[in-house]
């Protein structure tokens, strides 16, 4: 299951170069660009903190598939 989040991060990571190299080449306007990496951005936040969940219920010898994705908004607003 960690190797499919950590696959699922490298795609989205793919995802936003690709999108950042499209308003550079001209093939998408700005606005679409950030529309579309607040939308990566959002399941970045997501999946890595699933992966964070995991490893916390691992540490503390709880059961790793009990974690669940929270929604974005949840994710988002997290206080660094």
């Amino acid at each position: 299951m960690d190797q499919d989040i950590h696959n699922r991060i490298k795609e989205l990571i793919d995802e936003e170069h690709r999108l950042r190299s499209a308003v550079g080449e001209g093939e998408i306007t700005p606005g679409d660009e950030q529309q579309r990496l607040h939308s990566v951005e959002a399941q970045l936040d997501q999946c890595w903190d699933l992966l964070r969940q995991r490893r916390a219920k691992r540490q503390y010898g709880e059961n790793a598939s009990e974690a669940s994705v929270r929604s974005a908004d949840v994710v988002e607003n997290y206080l660094d």
